[in-house]
């Protein structure tokens, strides 16, 4: 599949077939491709997969949408670029799930505003970043990367502990940026991240945790930003399937008060 230049392109990182926006900038891309069929069932042949060109497809397991993120960051040519889900959109305007996903028309004004979109920030309320994070994951996935940047990004400490202490912090991994702000973001992450993978030993952990990768850089995106004193604007998440809240809000209670 050949990739033209374009102003605009927003990848969304899938690994089942499923209904997609028509709008032209929208760029489905089927992740882990190159793993084999027992992880990523039959191929979706009609998406264009992360394993071609530079990748990391072959990490899927452990990074998530980020294996998506790395091939078009690598391989497409744009002005900016955008990553969501296949079932989690920016809401770019009213009307049902479906007719609410940003189009290009109102992303262009609002690029034309802006650098970088990001998802509206999700609150936690009643703890922090880090406790959040440790209820619900393994604590030295935070304090491996947090030696990882007091030994070579020492100027992101300062961000790292505001970002910890916070209890609200964009999620998903979702954004738009603009080209030279996402190449020095993305350069700067994938090292973090590369680094960290070569320390951590992820051998115990569960199915889900081993995706520890993708939650790290959720964590690690408001780092960059406050340190390198970016401005954005937000835009509200609409999920396509729904959210079942009244579950969520219990699962997180039961993490923080009971470890479970």
């Amino acid at each position: 599949m050949n990739i033209n230049k374009s102003d605009l392109k927003i990848i969304i990182a899938t690994h089942k077939r499923y209904q997609m926006p028509s709008d032209e900038i929208y760029l489905p891309v089927h992740v882990g491709r190159a793993l084999n069929s027992t992880w990523i069932g039959t191929p979706l042949t009609e998406y264009i997969g992360d394993n071609t060109g530079a990748n990391i497809s072959s990490k899927n397991r452990n990074y998530c949408e980020l294996t998506a993120l790395y091939w078009a960051w690598k391989n497409l040519d744009y002005e900016y670029l955008g990553l969501v889900h296949y079932r989690r959109h920016f809401k770019g305007g009213n009307g049902d799930k479906w007719q609410s996903v940003l189009t290009k028309r109102k992303a262009e004004q609002l690029l034309k505003k802006y650098d970088v979109i990001l998802p509206k920030k999700r609150d936690y309320f009643i703890e922090s970043t880090y406790d959040q994070y440790v209820h619900a994951h393994n604590k030295q996935d935070l304090d491996k990367t947090l030696e990882i940047l007091q030994k070579v990004y020492p100027e992101y400490i300062p961000a790292w502990d505001r970002v910890m202490k916070s209890t609200s912090g964009h999620r998903f991994n979702m954004f738009i940026m603009k080209k030279d702000i996402l190449d020095r973001y993305l350069e700067w992450l994938f090292d973090v991240l590369f680094r960290l993978e070569d320390v951590l030993d992820i051998s115990s952990y569960s199915a889900n945790d081993q995706r520890v990768f993708g939650f790290v850089s959720e964590r690690l995106l408001d780092v960059w930003l406050i340190t390198n004193n970016i401005s954005y604007f937000e835009l509200p998440v609409v999920n396509i399937e729904g959210q079942n809240w009244p579950k969520k809000i219990m699962n997180f209670l039961k993490r923080k008060f009971i470890g479970i």
